[in-house]
């Protein structure tokens, strides 16, 4: 495999399936409006020649001595360009999601001595001009919308010239492969963000790996809607796999508008997080729930079938005859409702419930679950397209290029060349995470039929009760999940006499049942407190703990009336718990659960 640089991706595509029309496309003033990679060429060589007058540059193409330049964005065609035009420079590009607090982002662009950032509009320009005062390297403020106050980015691209772009073809070639392509901070779930270092050889690598494995073919004539954050390290993945493989990429609006721009584009895919199919399928359940008589009845008929479906195992004629009328008269409409065209969703960054595969794939929207931190850029495994290569309740198998083992407690190593090339200024956490080239993930996994990698734990969440009982929460939580009336779960009980949980119930769920069982549903506070639902939650939990040995089951809970999000701080901004927040954050109800 001959190693290019993330930015050749370009020439490539021009070279391999010529101009295409709409390589990038966006909405604007309400209509999709596409831009050909001629565009885009150019775009990126005059961004870059702009960001050369200003003196950015690789040095001498180290990670500490290279330029940083900053992001924070939603994604958009404007990311790519910049994204694109910061590595041809040979500097460094260091992406912030969004919805990062004000603290750690000040953080972040003083550890990596970031001199100008990109921001999307207003918003972001003010988030960044409040603690501009506080970061010395930061030189200047670049918007993509015109912004009252902001230099706008096209006055970088009006700033080439002829001189320029030569100047850029000479820096373009002197590139090398092993120069960092990315540092991409990591909030984890505790403690300072981190930066992760990835060259251009660690990603590309991922990149050819996983459209290998996976497979995915050069499909020109294909479309793909993009909303995962560009800075989380797949969807920059998954975008030089589009880029390389002559797919178009379609940005959806916002979060709020991704079922309206799924309908209008039709993709063949796309990538998300297990929340987003557990809100999909929220949606579709309380659509379901408001229908009656016999349409109800079908409904229930079909999901009921769709969760006992087994990609690998064959139900039987008369199995196999229900779900294909299950799938003419009701699974058809939940494809209608992702467009019409989708041939494949990847999920990863958490465990995807295992009836949502069922269902999904039963009703012919095939989901693929696949693993891996941004320390292996990120693909460690996913399940793959084509005749036993998908097994639900696992992540895949691993990839090609890799290696892979367990270690004697069950934590999952490996090497290659997608192995980061260590935390920025950080050779102390470097040598602890890398041992001998040795990845060591800080997950814990098992091998399912000697191919299929099953994560079981984080190694840092395994908890000892009061009498030095181990126990693992993740396979717990998810069970847990299962449930339609659980929104999110915690298993705690470190140091305690039993195993307790904080539960987030389904409001949306507990509101229809409220309606049968004639609760009175006047706030989430007050619904929690009626003695019906908490009895509705004990024969819950009493079910599912059936399913656990004595130690790992919850002996008591407690509800809580809001859901955790990041916006209120107990998820980050890739959709992981943040136990220690919330263990901060709802000291009481815990108190109460030990009292």
């Amino acid at each position: 495999m001959e190693i290019k640089r993330l930015f050749d991706a370009i020439d490539f595509q021009l070279h391999k399936f010529g101009n295409k029309p709409d390589t990038l496309a966006a909405k604007i003033n309400g209509s999709w409006v596409g831009n050909s990679t001629n565009e885009i060429q150019k775009i990126v060589n005059n961004l870059s020649a702009g960001l050369m007058q200003l003196g950015v540059s690789g040095n001498d193409y180290t990670a500490e001595s290279a330029d940083k330049i900053s992001i924070i964005s939603n994604n958009r065609p404007e990311w790519v360009y910049a994204d694109l035009a910061v590595q041809q420079t040979g500097a460094v590009l260091v992406p912030l999601y969004p919805t990062t607090n004000p603290l750690e982002i000040e953080f972040i662009l003083n550890d990596a001595q970031v001199k100008y950032i990109f921001v999307s509009g207003n918003e972001m320009y003010q988030k960044i001009k409040a603690i501009q005062p506080n970061v010395l390297s930061l030189k200047n403020i670049y918007s993509f919308d015109k912004v009252e106050g902001c230099n706008h980015w096209s006055e970088l691209t009006n700033l080439a010239n002829e001189n320029l772009l030569q100047k850029l073809d000479v820096t373009k070639k002197g590139i090398p492969v092993s120069h960092t392509a990315t540092i991409i901070y990591t909030s984890g779930t505790t403690g300072t963000p981190k930066g992760v270092v990835l060259s251009h050889l660690n990603i590309y690598s991922c990149i050819m790996f996983s459209k290998e494995s996976f497979p995915f073919e050069d499909r020109p004539d294909k479309k793909v809607l993009s909303f995962l954050p560009l800075n989380h390290i797949l969807e920059k993945v998954v975008t030089y796999i589009y880029l390389y493989s002559g797919i178009s990429i379609y940005y959806a609006e916002s979060l709020d508008t991704i079922g309206e721009n799924i309908r209008e584009v039709h993709p063949f895919g796309f990538t998300c997080v297990p929340r987003l199919l557990e809100k999909v399928y929220e949606r579709i359940m309380a659509k379901g729930n408001e229908l009656t008589g016999i349409k109800r009845k079908l409904f229930y008929w079909a999901v009921a079938l769709g969760e006992k479906y087994d990609n690998n195992i064959s139900g039987g004629f008369l199995y196999n005859l229900q779900l294909k009328i299950a799938n003419k008269l009701i699974f058809s409409k939940w494809r209608e409702a992702l467009g019409g065209s989708v041939e494949f969703i990847v999920t990863g960054g958490a465990a995807c419930p295992v009836h949502l595969l069922r269902i999904f794939n039963a009703a012919g929207v095939a989901v693929y679950e696949g693993y891996g931190p941004t320390e292996s850029s990120p693909v460690i495994s996913v399940n793959r397209k084509g005749k036993n290569g998908n097994k639900f309740g696992t992540v895949g198998p691993p990839i090609n290029g890799i290696e892979v083992k367990l270690a004697e407690d069950g934590e999952i190593l490996m090497r290659g060349d997608t192995v980061m090339d260590g935390y920025y200024k950080r050779p102390d956490l470097t040598a602890e995470t890398i041992i001998d080239g040795w990845l060591h993930t800080g997950d814990i996994g098992v091998w399912v039929d000697n191919n299929f990698l099953k994560i079981t734990d984080r190694k840092k969440e395994l908890f000892k009760t009061s009498g030095g009982k181990y126990v693992a929460p993740q396979p717990i939580e998810n069970k847990f999940k299962e449930s339609p009336f659980i929104e999110q779960i915690l298993v705690i009980g470190n140091e305690k006499k039993f195993v307790g949980a904080l539960i987030v119930p389904s409001f949306n769920a507990l509101k229809d049942w409220c309606k049968e069982n004639s609760v009175a549903f006047t706030s989430n506070e007050t619904v929690i407190k009626e003695p019906k639902v908490t009895a509705l939650f004990q024969k819950i939990v009493d079910e599912y703990n059936t399913l656990f040995n004595h130690v790992e089951q919850i002996k008591k809970f407690e509800l809580l009336p809001k859901e955790w999000s990041i916006e209120t701080g107990e998820l980050t901004p890739k959709m992981s718990l943040k136990k220690k927040v919330v263990m901060e954050k709802f000291k009481d109800a815990i108190d109460k659960i030990y009292a």
